[in-house]
C-alpha cells in the first residue's frame, strides 16, 4: 500500500508539473501568438512576456513579426507584345493580422505557397498587358507599383501586409536572348554597309570637286603666269629696242653672247666656225674692235 501510494503521488506530481509547464508560455519579442481553444481562437497576444492558457485544451500558435521575405520560383511569362521573359518576383511580408492569418491560413508554410501563387498571378496578370520596351525604361518601377499594390489588396484578408514586390530577375530566355543578338548583329551589320557605301559616295564627290578646284586653280594660275610672261617679253622687248638705239655695237656683242652661251649649255657641245667670221670676231676683239676690221 505505501509504494502504491508513492507511485500515486509520483504520478500526480507528475501531472502537476506537466499540466503547469502547459499553461505557461512565453512570447518572445519580434513574436505575436494566437490561443485556440479546440481549434477556436479566444485570444490574440502581441506583446512580448509571460503568458498563461488553459492546458491541454488551448493551442498557441507563434507568429514573427518582422518582414518575411519570399522568392518563388523562376518562370516564363508572355508579355503584350508575345515576348517571353524569365521572372523571379520578390516579395517581402509581415503577418499584421494573426487572427485572420489563422482563418486563412494558420501556417506559415501554407502562407508562404499561397502568397506565391498571388504573387506569380498578378506577375503574369501585370506582364501580359505590358511590352518588352516598357520594361527597359523607367516606366519599370510603375509597373512593379502596381504589382505591389494589386498583391496588397489581395494578401489584406489574409492578414498579411506586402511591404514591397520587386523583380529578383526579369531576363529573356537564352533561345530569345541570342535571336534578339542575331537581329541586332544583322542590323548594325547592314547599317555599316549603309555608311561605307555613304561615306564612298562623299568620298567620290569631294575627290570630283578638288579635281574640279585644281583644274580652274591651273587654268587661272596658268593664264595669269601667261599674262606675266607676255607682259615680261614685251617689257624686254622695249628694252632691248631701246638699248639697241642707244648702242647697236654693244646690243649685237650681247647678242652672240648669248647665242654662245645657248649653243655651249651642254659640256659635250661643239661650236664650228671660221676665224674670219665677224660672230666669233665680237667675241675676241669685243664690239669696236670687230666694227673697225668691219669697216677696212
Amino acid at each position: 500500500m505505501k509504494a502504491r501510494a508513492l507511485w500515486l503521488a509520483a504520478a500526480l506530481a507528475a501531472l502537476l508539473v506537466y499540466l503547469l509547464s502547459d499553461a505557461v508560455y512565453v512570447v518572445a519579442e519580434g513574436q505575436q501568438a494566437l490561443v485556440a481553444r479546440f481549434g477556436a481562437p479566444v485570444a490574440q497576444v502581441k506583446t512580448p512576456g509571460l503568458r498563461f492558457k488553459a492546458p491541454l485544451i488551448d493551442t498557441v500558435y507563434v507568429y514573427d513579426t518582422r518582414l518575411l521575405l519570399l522568392e518563388t520560383p523562376t518562370e516564363q511569362v508572355i508579355l503584350g507584345d508575345q515576348k517571353r521573359i524569365e521572372v523571379q518576383p520578390l516579395a517581402r511580408y509581415r503577418i499584421v493580422d494573426p487572427l485572420l492569418f489563422y482563418q486563412a491560413l494558420r501556417t506559415v508554410e501554407a502562407a508562404r505557397a499561397q502568397l506565391g501563387q498571388l504573387v506569380g498571378s498578378v506577375v503574369r496578370r501585370e506582364l501580359g498587358q505590358a511590352t518588352l520596351a516598357r520594361l527597359l525604361t523607367p516606366e519599370r518601377a510603375a509597373l512593379v507599383e502596381a504589382v505591389r499594390a494589386q498583391v496588397r489588396a489581395e494578401a489584406e484578408p489574409l492578414g498579411l501586409e506586402i511591404d514591397e514586390v520587386l523583380f529578383h530577375r526579369a531576363d529573356l530566355p537564352p533561345e530569345t536572348s541570342q535571336a534578339i543578338y542575331d537581329r541586332m548583329k544583322s542590323e548594325r551589320q547592314r547599317e555599316a554597309k549603309e555608311l561605307r557605301a555613304q561615306g564612298y559616295e562623299w568620298a567620290q564627290q569631294i575627290q570630283a570637286k578638288a579635281d574640279h578646284d585644281r583644274t580652274v586653280l591651273m587654268s587661272e594660275a596658268q593664264q595669269a603666269a601667261a599674262i606675266v610672261r607676255g607682259e615680261g617679253d614685251a617689257e624686254a622687248s622695249r628694252r632691248v629696242a631701246a638699248a639697241y638705239a642707244v648702242d647697236p655695237k654693244f646690243y649685237e656683242f650681247y647678242r652672240a653672247a648669248q647665242t654662245y652661251k645657248t649653243a655651249l649649255a651642254r659640256p659635250q657641245s661643239t661650236f664650228v666656225v671660221s676665224p674670219d667670221a665677224r660672230f666669233l670676231g665680237l667675241m675676241i676683239k669685243g664690239p669696236q674692235g670687230a666694227s673697225a676690221e668691219a669697216s677696212k
